[in-house]
């Protein structure tokens, strides 16, 4: 395969997955200067993996699994320098005061607050399985097994009814 040829597969792909991005960098990201960021950075590590892309596993599926790890590891930075930095405007940090959509209504903007409270994994966890990922591709994508997806679906299915019943 030519470098022009790897480059159009790779742009056309992109193109397709590209919701993959844009949602993992909303949900890992606070205000739209970060998420646009971080969907750079995504789509540039996505990039410089695909030399290495082997197609045994479907795109969307190597691509989610490169976005989260990606994601983590803003979130991880974020976190560090945040712990030694004091934020000027903490309003601007709560996902949906700010970048909501102003036709959002109570519901969507709570379940919003309570997604952005989940850790890294259960966040990721709950991007797949909103996206209708099967257990399986779940599993591949976040290196743990079948079971403990199921476990861990219904554990924070049952978390988020809790978080959403005390609105």
């Amino acid at each position: 395969m030519t470098t022009a040829d790897r480059d159009t597969d790779f742009r056309e792909l992109l193109e397709r997955h590209r919701g993959i991005v844009f949602k993992v960098a909303s949900s890992y990201a606070n205000n739209a200067a970060d998420r646009e960021d971080l969907a750079q950075e995504i789509a540039a590590q996505v990039w410089r993996a695909f030399p290495r892309y082997d197609g045994e596993h479907e795109f969307s599926t190597w691509m989610y699994r490169i976005a989260l790890n990606v994601a983590i590891s803003h979130l991880r930075e974020r976190s560090r320098y945040e712990r030694h930095h004091e934020a000027l405007d903490l309003a601007s940090h709560d996902v949906a005061s700010t970048d909501a959509a102003p036709d959002a209504d109570a519901a969507v903007r709570e379940l919003q607050r309570c997604i952005a409270r989940l850790d890294p994994l259960n966040r990721a966890l709950l991007i797949l399985y909103l996206d209708e990922r099967s257990q399986r591709e779940i599993a591949e994508i976040l290196g743990i097994s079948e079971t403990n997806v199921a476990t861990k679906i219904g554990r924070l299915k049952q978390r988020l009814r809790n978080d959403m019943s005390e609105v």
